[in-house]
């Protein structure tokens, strides 16, 4: 994965603050515009890459990125940074023409690296570019599936070998730090998760083949929350008896949907379908129980509630990894003792 230099980068803002904070953090970037709101839509003005950050709620803001974005059509990559980390803020952003989609809090010191990254800087192996090579693809396949489009595996697949070898040179822990630090907000949980399946592989000694089979299952476990309202899927607190069936059917849609692909593996359609049963039979969707379930269910299924846990929403903060293991030691009946105890070397791996 090559990065881009960036010839002229302008950035936009609607507040002071935002431009302060906005001109500290590309202090190191070369040919930088600054722009309020007002001042961007008066002229177009040439651009490599366009930074916008401004407040989403507002009806008049909306307007004038619309108008700037029409301005920018041929800019290739345009970031938007948002202060809220709900699916509905980042949803905003792409339908406003975004390309990326990063968290103030999180990802400003290390947005310059998409623009000026020397070769040394970005290795071949590197968790920075296994993160964002699976950032791009994982938001293209989600756009592809939540449209009714066929998702495409083999790019996918594609970013399988360079995660791989990122875990395996670097270990959980710089994984986990990276997604926090350039995720887009909408893809955190499937980013965690990929991470700690496939590092969970890796710690077992499975052999490439199946780590790569163990990736694109972590990639497309939860692709059917696409198509599940996103009042549903950001809604803090406790969710009504229907609002919990509806979201029940995730991994059906992402089943049925993805079975008529043939690029897709029986074992990873069986790990979308299957990551929420248990071994008690307390399960969804289809109530399977001890020796139905699949390895790579079980191992999905930790992965799946431990990348949940340690992953902070607009509604919760993140758990410490040792705290979320004690949750997962805790679910006897749920969870097989046995992956659980080998889960240990991944959980709390410094």
């Amino acid at each position: 994965m090559s990065i881009k230099t960036a010839q002229r980068i302008k950035a936009v803002t609607d507040t002071p603050e935002r431009a302060k904070r906005l001109k500290a953090a590309l202090q190191s970037c070369v040919k930088v515009d600054h722009l309020n709101l007002a001042q961007a839509n008066a002229a177009r003005s040439p651009a490599d890459d366009l930074i916008i950050w401004a407040d989403l709620k507002a009806v008049d803001t909306i307007f004038a990125i619309r108008g700037l974005i029409d301005m920018h059509r041929d800019v290739e990559r345009r970031f938007f940074v948002i202060d809220d980390l709900s699916h509905l803020a980042s949803a905003q952003a792409y339908a406003l023409g975004a390309t990326h989609v990063l968290m103030a809090d999180r990802s400003l010191s290390a947005l310059p690296t998409f623009f000026i990254q020397p070769s040394s800087l970005i290795a071949e192996g590197s968790i920075e570019e296994a993160v964002l090579g699976s950032i791009q693809e994982l938001k293209n396949a989600t756009m592809a599936f939540a449209s009714g489009g066929e998702v495409d595996v083999a790019s996918l697949e594609s970013c399988a070998d360079p995660t791989i070898s990122a875990l395996t040179q670097n270990g959980i822990s710089g994984w986990l730090d990276v997604v926090r630090g350039h995720h887009e907000a909408t893809y955190q949980h499937a980013l965690l998760v990929t991470g700690v399946l496939v590092d969970f592989g890796i710690s077992l000694g499975l052999r490439p083949a199946d780590l790569r089979t163990l990736h694109l299952a972590a990639m497309l476990h939860d692709i059917g929350k696409a198509k599940i309202p996103i009042g549903i899927l950001d809604k803090p607190g406790r969710l009504a008896d229907t609002e919990r069936a509806i979201i029940e059917l995730h991994p059906v849609i992402a089943f049925e949907a993805l079975k008529r692909n043939s690029r897709v593996p029986p074992e990873v359609l069986d790990a979308v379908r299957h990551h929420h049963e248990y071994l008690d039979g307390t399960g969804y969707p289809d109530r399977l129980s001890g020796a139905q379930i699949s390895d790579i269910a079980r191992m999905t299924t930790i992965a799946d509630i431990f990348g949940a846990l340690i992953e902070e929403r607009q509604y919760k903060a993140a758990m410490p990894r040792e705290q979320a293991y004690g949750v997962l030691r805790q679910m006897t009946t749920r969870l097989e003792g046995a992956l659980v105890g080998a889960f240990e070397a991944v959980a709390l791996e410094r």
